[in-house]
């Protein structure tokens, strides 16, 4: 019954439809009570050979009238107690998306997709039951079962009740041992729901690549093993859980025999009529509901309280990226201004003793353009991530216009930075919304601009439906390219201060990368620029060029500078013109 208090702050908050709920789901079961009762009375009227019409019809018509109010009492219990489950379910699948939105990188990092939608569906699924079938079945057997006995009492007899419910304590007891296996069998089996969650999602995400690789039949097995895995989970709780049936049988059919053997002395010895017994028999029906309740009802609490632990589990961390110690009073035009890099380390915070950036010092000032090169791991990424607050902990510091980033509120930040990753993300909607993604009022000319600059409105126009076309899962149906060129229109439409781009243009070729450099160059006059790269045709016109190697700067300088000094990047430069000329 714990998953009761852990919702209790939802009960107290929907108290007043509970209350209307269960007042109504109360007359529903004293009104279940009429027709065994009028069933009595018929019996005893039959017994003695004499039932008037008259009395026939008002006996019949009492029925009817249960029948009407039984229609009317549910309707009202229904829509509250069932209204109040999908408000609990609102409520959670809220909290949650709004956790997920507020959560950092390191979060993702721990969690896998699949594993996040499984406690946003499967696990709320499990708690809305609890404030649906599970307050249902609590409240309507324990009204059915104890009206069901005070009934039994007065309108048949006290000795021949005490006698019939002597089995159910026994019905408790097993319930309550059944229940504890329960709980424990239901939490792996979401564990195993989750596990087999994150697989599907994999794999059908990373279809591509396993017919690409030939691994269908592998993954296939793979799966079918995780499945068997599951099921075999799976039968621990349906083993305990098919236990309780078997056992409200077993206590029913107790309760029958003693009623019989015993009830049947009682009219032998003219303590009981006939037409008591057969109501005592009807209400003995309505008692099987409530033994067979207990099992369904362990079934609901135990695996809603195991997927409500899980839920909270993850409601209960934090993000490590917060507003705490930022300046509320800062707005977007007062970190406008020179942007400062001095980090003396940084570490990532799963591997704390391995410092990735070492001694991170430069300045760039208003509408300049940085270029940040070197071989694949030296830092480039990282060095973004700090400026998009991604992480947090580092010894130094990165300023905007002489303000700590880790003072600025972080929607304030972020809207004066457009960002465009290595890994683009498209959204399985049109063209036009993709690119007006972050500026949803955009007009459609705006949007044409923007892809315009970036090189992609030809490309566009030749599609079957122009800007309307579908692009499918994560932009499934464009090439690498488009993908990339359509991530930079997006940018270029949010107008930011800062532009990153992050090996944005590695799935373009040559021409399309000058043409699209060239349309930046006149856009962000005034605007500053952060380019990471590793075709250094893209940054050889920036004012400031950045080589790293192992998180550290070895050379920086301009294009014309660094090809001077002939280092690292002179030699770099060499040998990509050369493969250039050689590939023309």
């Amino acid at each position: 019954m714990g998953i009761f208090f852990k919702l209790g702050w939802f009960f107290k908050k929907e108290k007043r439809r509970y209350i209307v709920g269960i007042t109504f789901l109360a007359l529903t079961s004293v009104a279940n009570l009429v027709p065994p009762r009028i069933l009595g009375l018929m019996s005893d009227q039959l017994n003695r050979g004499f039932i008037t019409w008259s009395k026939y019809a008002g006996l019949i018509l009492a029925i009817i009238v249960a029948s009407i109010l039984l229609y009317v009492f549910r309707y009202f219990w229904r829509k509250q107690i069932w209204g109040g489950a999908a408000e609990l379910e609102r409520q959670l699948r809220s909290k949650l998306f709004q956790h997920f939105m507020v959560m950092d990188r390191t979060f993702y990092q721990r969690h896998r997709t699949g594993d996040l939608m499984a406690h946003a569906t499967n696990d709320v699924s499990a708690v809305q039951d609890v404030a649906g079938e599970g307050v249902l079945t609590l409240v309507d057997s324990l009204i059915m079962g104890l009206s069901t006995i005070v009934a039994m009492v007065v309108f048949v007899d006290w000795r021949l009740t005490l006698v019939a419910i002597l089995p159910l304590p026994f019905l408790a007891w097993g319930a309550w041992k059944l229940g504890l296996h329960l709980h424990d069998a239901f939490d792996e089996s979401q564990a195993a729901f989750s596990r087999l969650n994150n697989k599907t999602q994999e794999s059908v995400s990373g279809m591509k690549v396993l017919k690409t690789f030939g691994q269908g039949k592998e993954d296939t097995a793979a799966f079918g093993q995780l499945v068997d895995d599951t099921i075999k989970i799976n039968k621990k709780v349906f083993k305990w859980d098919s236990l309780f049936d078997p056992l409200g049988t077993i206590i029913i059919g107790l309760t029958y025999t003693i009623t019989i053997i015993y009830g049947g002395l009682l009219v032998t010895n003219k303590v009981l009529s006939i037409g008591q017994l057969v109501s005592f028999i009807a209400y003995i029906g309505n008692m099987v509901w409530p033994m067979f309740a207990i099992g369904y009802l362990f079934n609901i609490l135990e695996r809603g309280s195991a997927s409500y632990d899980r839920i909270e589990k993850l409601l209960d961390e934090q993000p490590q990226i917060t507003d705490q110690h930022a300046d509320q009073d800062l707005d977007e035009t007062a970190i406008v201004g020179d942007l400062k890099y001095q980090i003396k380390s940084f570490a990532y915070p799963n591997e704390p003793e391995l410092s990735v950036l070492h001694n991170i010092d430069f300045t760039l000032k208003t509408g300049q353009t940085l270029g940040l090169v070197g071989k694949v791991g030296a830092g480039k990424t990282t060095i973004i991530q700090l400026l998009l607050r991604e992480f947090d902990h580092y010894d130094g510091q990165i300023t905007l216009n002489g303000h700590d980033i880790r003072q600025i509120p972080l929607n304030t930040l972020l809207r004066q930075i457009a960002y465009v990753p290595q890994d683009n993300y498209l959204f399985s909607t049109s063209i036009q919304k993709n690119i007006a993604f972050a500026e949803a009022e955009a007009a459609d000319s705006e949007v044409i601009l923007a892809a315009q600059k970036s090189d992609l409105n030809e490309d566009i126009l030749q599609m079957p439906h122009g800007y309307q076309t579908l692009v499918g899962e994560n932009g499934i149906s464009l090439s690498g390219g488009q993908k990339q060129r359509m991530a930079i229109a997006r940018a270029l439409l949010k107008q930011s201060q800062i532009l990153v781009l992050d090996d944005a243009l590695s799935a373009v070729d040559a021409r399309t990368e000058q043409a699209i450099l060239k349309s930046l160059s006149k856009e962000r006059q005034g605007k500053t620029t952060l380019i990471a790269t590793h075709r250094l045709t893209s940054v050889m016109n920036a004012d400031l060029i950045l080589v790293l190697k192992d998180g550290q700067i070895v050379e920086r300088g301009t294009h014309e500078q660094l090809l001077a000094a002939d280092g690292w990047y002179a030699e770099m430069w060499r040998r990509q013109e050369f493969a250039q000329k050689v590939g023309d």
